[in-house]
């Protein structure tokens, strides 16, 4: 007797014994979420640049690789877990579950979640960083082989044709019951079949995924301490991060007023990068003392009574104006003339001090400026920076090195109010080709930036280390130029070894020499500008 194969009993039995679930009513999430948590991961994913391109590149490796990027923010931000049971999650994420309980059953997840808890700029720096190194995981096959990421995609692709197989038997269903009771014995065969044939791939689907996810899972049981280091590393620099943005000068980003997006990158990249940490405490002791330095000298400012004029400056009011408060009648034409500007007042001369027109420094960034000399110089910039924003000043900075590299010209306050973006002036401090020295090209573009209206009146500061030979033809050309333009060139030469000024003085209206890479080495500087 000729035994009938088993796929072909299943479809032989009545519609009305299956039961199945349909693969259009799963998700390919675990934690469970509402509408505020994903409108703030979507508010991520389109402020972080960083976390569209790995979702980008997981996406080549695992299918979903977007919702576990989610799953992970969800896990660091929901003070409640909640995870989804098995039958409400498509099979090809199975798994991300997988993934999920490993980096629950991390020592160090507790401690991460500590600081990630309904914290927005956290959990989404945290998920950021822990995607990142699932998927250094991930490429170098130390969780999962290709052979197993392989069956992962083939479950998605037998998802897609069960789900296809699942609206065409919803269509034909739904044909079916348009017709009349008479015609519909001609049609039912094949709404039953299409039915069947759902069933028998989602029961085919749900074996391998189970196989699937339990060799993965054996294999993470492995080695599961690569992941439980990942984690560990994580929480240290979510902490690193917050600590370096405490730090870090509010009014460059950072802040609270800020996306949280641009604050993720802005902690992601202080925490993974020494040289911008060392960078940061070192233009804050500047900062500090500069400001200390022209306050004194504020202080110092004397000025003498020089005229008597009109006004409304009260500090500055004749006695013979104040008397006219003590007078009920005089008051009233005391206040109309204050707002007019008309009262009789002292005029005060001092020291005439120059108009504070753009700054334009140059920086090398040759080979010789490498480790703390370029810090120190990118330092003292951005402190220059600051005092310019403070005094409603244009700032541009313009990056050299030798004469076959390109120059790196950013304006970092071109916003209103002379704010600073903060990706410019990241983008500045990170900025190092290296290379020779030549003075001529960087000089070339400062007096064309100074051409320009708005750069009109501006000072250039010249920040190099080292020599280089000018032309006598451009130095007669630049001195031309010096005079026409009428601007002041600052230079600084960080000599720490032997160095000559010589060619510094020959363009520069003052150079100083600093040996020690100190905060206070810039005190000249600060003050003349």
């Amino acid at each position: 007797m000729k035994r009938t194969p088993p796929q072909k009993q299943w479809l032989a039995r009545p519609l009305k014994t299956i039961a199945w679930q349909s693969v259009g009513d799963r998700v390919p999430y675990w934690v469970e979420t509402d509408s505020y948590d994903a409108e703030a991961f979507a508010h991520l994913c389109r402020d972080l640049p960083s976390l569209r391109a790995a979702e980008a590149t997981g996406q080549k490796f695992l299918p979903h690789f977007s919702a576990l990027l989610f799953d992970l923010y969800a896990l660091l931000y929901k003070a409640t877990l909640v995870f989804r049971p098995p039958e409400q999650v498509l099979p090809s994420a199975f798994f991300h579950k997988a993934l999920l309980d490993a980096i629950v059953d991390a020592p160090a997840f507790e401690a991460l979640r500590l600081q990630t808890v309904l914290d927005e700029r956290q959990s989404g720096l945290a998920a950021l960083t822990l995607g990142e190194r699932l998927l250094g995981l991930l490429k170098s096959e130390r969780l999962v082989n290709r052979a197993q990421m392989l069956d992962f995609w083939a479950l998605h692709h037998q998802e897609t044709e069960l789900r296809r197989i699942e609206e065409e038997a919803r269509s034909a269903r739904e044909l079916v019951e348009q017709f009349p009771e008479a015609r519909r014995s001609h049609l039912a065969p094949l709404s039953e079949r299409l039915h069947r044939e759902a069933a028998v791939l989602q029961r085919n689907l749900a074996w391998r995924a189970r196989d699937a996810e339990k060799a993965a899972r054996e294999l993470l049981e492995r080695q599961g301490s690569h992941l439980h280091a990942e984690v560990g590393r994580t929480a240290v620099i979510v902490h690193d991060a917050q600590q370096q943005l405490q730090q870090w000068p509010g009014h460059w980003g950072g802040t609270s007023g800020d996306s949280v997006g641009l604050q993720i990158e802005l902690g992601k990249k202080l925490a993974e990068n020494p040289r911008l940490q060392k960078l940061a405490r070192l233009v804050g002791r500047m900062r500090t003392h500069s400001w200390a330095l022209r306050r004194r000298v504020y202080e110092r400012a004397s000025e003498e009574t020089h005229a008597v004029v009109q006004g409304s400056d009260w500090s500055r009011l004749l006695p013979c104006e104040l008397v006219a408060l003590r007078h009920p009648w005089r008051r009233r034409e005391f206040r109309r003339r204050l707002l007019e500007g008309s009262l009789l007042q002292y005029e005060l001369r001092g020291q005439q001090r120059r108009s504070r027109g753009p700054m334009v420094v140059c920086l090398d960034v040759s080979s010789s400026m490498s480790g703390d000399k370029e810090i120190w110089a990118k330092a003292i910039a951005l402190t220059l920076l600051d005092i310019a924003q403070r005094q409603r000043r244009l700032f541009r900075a313009i990056c050299f090195s030798g004469a076959d590299q390109p120059l790196f010209e950013i304006d970092l306050n071109p916003r209103q109010r002379y704010e600073s973006e903060p990706h410019r002036v990241l983008e500045f401090a990170s900025y190092f080709p290296g290379g020779s020295t030549d003075f001529q090209k960087p000089l070339d573009a400062a007096i064309a930036t100074l051409q320009r209206a708005e750069y009109r009146k501006g000072d250039i500061v010249f920040i190099t280390d080292g020599e280089c030979a000018v032309d006598p033809a451009w130095l007669q050309q630049f001195r031309d130029h010096k005079q026409r333009l009428e601007f002041r060139l600052l230079s600084v030469l960080i000599d720490v070894g032997i160095a000559n000024t010589n060619v510094l003085r020959q363009f520069s209206d003052r150079v100083t020499s600093v040996r020690q890479l100190t905060a206070e080495s810039g005190a000249d500087l600060f003050l003349a500008l």
